[in-house]
């Protein structure tokens, strides 16, 4: 007894080979895959051979490795495409410019005309196939990561547009970026292969392994943009997660390294590179990178990179704020939805055109080129003369007769700083962390170095050994502090040492990337909560800077207490009425509005089945069947109708009869029994009866009518007098919750918890709403809402109570008030005279758990 006497395989084959013989040469259907090891015959062994891979095949798909792999592979197959395909267009614009240089007004057309009709092509396209693809992307993941659920935006069809209209918005030369685009693009790759992955098994369709899976998505984004998997990873932390699994850790990495690799190889392959190196390769003297005495200039850069970083994200947002607040330009622009784009991209195109304006701006130089030049180690000028320098290859770009490279990279970096924070605002898949990156962070460090190489020609003697100032790590140093302090994250550094190659500079470019985010952060929020704030995305902002007085301020300041409930012993009236005057998704139920005890939530669906129901034209058509059995003599007896539904509905023992209406249906959802019904009124007319009990006890024995043909006989005999007679008899009806599906757990919060727990929690399990109770009683209700709001310092809402500062402050001593504690013993004492209804228990006797 209780051990096996043989193997459970051995057994199986054996039953598998008598049942065979028992069955001789009758003919017997296919047999299935899992018996086909038991076949025999000449082609047996490959047919096992052939399942065993399909199986081992099939199980193998679903590991994270394998999927991994397919991401980071598509993913750099499409960087590669991408970056092909937009140098190609960019090269088309200089063969262009340059086949047309005999005449300078075919020059300027050329040089409009191109980007243009890019951009215009992008925006329409983007438009007319998905919008969900117009911007960046990253805010709406880090809402998707949050757990919203927001439609369309990870769909084939958002991934073609964002595709084509980010390689045709690139390819026009508009200071624009593809770091957030490729975000959502890989967050898109990720939900499409999770989608073609799931038919191979259901495990893809798990939402919690999704999630994870975007995650990781969001990682490779960024290591295939720009082949830097480490920073990409801690990035996509930084930018996308509040709170990250340490299990998805090595899934970013993972994912991240092998598209970074690819990405790479493609550029080898292609012959664009002799080896993998870094894609802005710089050669900084590695023995005596800098000084110390020139760290009070990387200083003054991060800081400046801070305020820089702060009016960028201000200048964006105005301007959008600009365009939808003025009504009649917003009512134009909504007419001719490609009118915008095209205007802007024809101010940028004429004020950077290189005969004209551009040439004291560089004009001619794509995004690329401009940050090889930046990032060059030789200094342009000494003295402040610029005719010192050989200006050679695309260097020449820099050179001006006219002026020195100071009232250039000046005027390079006030033009284009307005630009790009104009340019960001198009309606095409765009990004601004390259622009930011680029144009304003390397072009001013840039500044500050050349500066420093003026001020100091023969750099800064240090004993006896003379060292010459580098004013290409300067530019390293303005690049990652401008673009973390628009971006609000370190991990720039890390993206900055992955694209030059070196690491020598990584003090200077630590100090200044946390001096910049230290700024920027007690000015502005990041630029993608700016653009969650402007789309107002049901996201919760960050505690941060200059937050510390939120640490004082408790739910109960900030608490939605005039909330609409549901009792357990309510009307459908009330029912009408609660769904008539609140927009609530849950509903709260209480057990009466005297106690105001919590039992449960009711989404707002449920209590509108629950009103349909009741009210419905089926419902109206048998209780007019009724009435038409009883004249005609047909009327069942009560006793009759009592038994059948006590043979059906009551199995157990009888329930004890109660005043009220006992919490055991509302929360267990088991029919009621007759007992429950109020005195006066018979089983049949309670809400909702079973269908089996409601059929037997409205027609008669061997009825075989159809209802369809009996509610169309029967449904004119009522006029809409008599209809609306009867709605309000059933308005006035006890609601039975016995159908209805009622979460017995809602999320609770007492009234004293802190903002920053409330913050931490709400980030943690994606909350959007949280009821607030005292001793068990519904006191009120927190929401997003209302959080955001105590957040960003605006309690001036309706129904947000506002409280003076340090108002929080109590005597920590006392646990509970006395009125707490008087109510508490109240409440105590009540349940003791008043017991609340439970089940019975196996035994019968319910008298053996009571004090004695």
């Amino acid at each position: 007894y209780g051990r096996y006497t043989q193997d459970l395989g051995t057994f199986a084959k054996d039953e598998a080979a008598r049942l065979r013989l028992q069955e001789g040469d009758t003919p017997r259907p296919r047999r299935p895959s899992e018996l086909l090891e038991y076949t025999q015959g000449r082609c047996a062994p490959c047919r096992v051979c052939a399942l065993q891979c399909q199986r081992f095949l099939i199980s193998k798909v679903g590991e994270d490795w394998v999927f991994l792999i397919l991401l980071g592979l598509v993913m750099a197959l499409v960087s590669w495409a991408m970056d092909f395909a937009i140098a190609t267009c960019l090269q088309a614009q200089k063969w262009m410019y340059g086949g047309l240089d005999t005449n300078v007004l075919l020059q300027y057309m050329a040089w409009v005309t191109y980007p243009t009709v890019l951009i215009t092509f992008s925006a329409g396209f983007t438009q007319i196939l998905a919008p969900q693809a117009v911007g960046s992307g990253i805010p709406e993941m880090k809402t998707i990561l949050r757990g919203v659920v927001l439609k369309e935006y990870l769909t084939l069809k958002t991934f073609v547009a964002k595709v084509i209209g980010l390689t045709c918005a690139l390819g026009s030369g508009m200071p624009l970026g593809k770091e957030g685009p490729f975000v959502h693009i890989a967050s898109m790759c990720a939900a499409l292969l999770s989608r073609f992955l799931s038919l191979f098994g259901g495990f893809y369709e798990n939402e919690a392994r999704n999630i994870e899976m975007l995650a990781a998505a969001c990682a490779v984004g960024v290591g295939c943009c720009f082949a830097a998997p480490i920073g990409g990873v801690l990035f996509s932390i930084e930018v996308t997660s509040t709170f990250f699994a340490v299990r998805n850790y090595w899934r970013g990495f993972f994912a991240a390294t092998f598209s970074a690799f690819i990405f790479r190889v493609l550029a080898v392959w292609n012959k664009d590179e002799e080896t993998i190196t870094a894609l802005f390769k710089t050669r900084f003297r590695l023995d005596f990178p800098f000084d110390l005495q020139e760290l009070p200039a990387f200083a003054v850069i991060g800081i400046a990179s801070g305020f820089g970083g702060a009016l960028f994200v201000y200048l964006n947002r105005k301007i959008v704020q600009f365009m939808r607040r003025q009504k009649t330009i917003n009512r134009f622009l909504m007419k001719k939805r490609l009118l915008f784009p095209a205007l802007v991209t024809l101010i940028i195109s004429t004020l950077t055109f290189p005969p004209g304006f551009g040439q004291f701006m560089a004009g001619k130089l794509t995004q690329k080129d401009t940050l090889v030049t930046l990032f060059d180690n030789q200094t342009w000028a000494k003295q402040g003369l610029s005719d010192e320098f050989e200006y050679l290859g695309i260097l020449e770009a820099w050179h001006h007769p006219r002026s020195n490279v100071f009232v250039t990279l000046v005027v390079f970096i006030l033009m284009k700083f307005w630009m790009s924070a104009l340019a960001t605002t198009i309606p095409v898949p765009c990004g601004a962390f390259m622009p930011v990156f680029v144009i304003a962070g390397a072009a001013f460090g840039r500044l500050v170095g050349e500066s420093m190489a003026a001020w100091f020609p023969d750099g800064i003697h240090t004993d006896s050994n003379i060292y010459r100032i580098v004013p290409g790590g300067y530019a390293v140093v303005g690049a990652a502090a401008l673009s973390g302090a628009v971006t609000h994250t370190v991990s720039t550094a890390v993206i900055v040492f992955e694209l030059t190659g070196q690491i020598s500079h990584i003090l200077p470019v630590m100090i200044a990337v946390i001096l910049a985010n230290a700024v920027a952060q007690s000015l502005q929020p990041s630029l993608y909560d700016s653009i969650i704030r402007i789309k107002k995305l049901p996201y919760l902002p960050e505690l941060g800077w200059g937050h510390h007085e939120k640490y004082n301020v408790r739910v109960e300041d900030i608490m939605v207490r005039d909330i609409r409930y549901v009792t357990l012993n309510c009307k459908y009236r009330d029912l009408q009425q609660v769904l008539h005057s609140t927009k609530m998704k849950n509903l709260p139920l209480v057990e009466s509005a005297e106690s105001m005890i919590l039992l449960g939530s009711i989404e707002r669906a449920q209590v509108g089945a629950l009103l349909s129901n009741q009210l419905s034209p089926q419902r109206r058509v048998l209780t007019l069947r009724q009435k038409v059995l009883s004249e005609d003599g047909h009327r069942l007896s009560d006793s009759s109708i009592r038994f059948q539904i006590s043979t059906e509905a009551s199995s157990g023992p009888p329930a004890r009869p109660a005043l009220r209406k006992p919490l055991k249906p509302a929360l267990k959802r088991v029919p009621s029994s007759p007992a429950d019904s109020p005195p006066g009124e018979s089983a049949c007319s309670t809400p909702q009866p079973p269908p089996s009990v409601r059929e037997r006890c409205l027609l008669p024995s061997g009825s075989n009518t159809p209802l369809l043909q009996e509610e169309m006989i029967l449904g004119d005999k009522m006029t809409p007098a008599e209809i609306l007679e009867w709605e309000e008899q059933q308005l006035d009806q006890l609601v039975d919750f016995s159908s209805a599906k009622i979460d017995p757990a809602p999320f609770q919060l007492v009234e004293h918890t802190s903002l920053h727990k409330t913050h931490t929690i709400f980030s943690l399990l994606g909350l959007d709403h949280a009821f607030v109770t005292s001793i068990g009683r519904l006191v009120g209700m927190v929401s997003l809402k209302e959080l955001r709001k105590a957040i960003e310092g605006s309690l001036t809402a309706k129904g947000v109570k506002v409280r003076p500062p340090l108002a929080s402050f109590r005597d920590s001593t006392a646990s509970t008030s006395d009125a707490d504690t008087t109510a508490l013993r109240q409440l105590w004492d009540r349940h003791q005279h008043h017991p609340m209804p439970r089940e019975a228990s196996p035994g019968g006797d319910d008298d053996d758990d009571a004090p004695k």
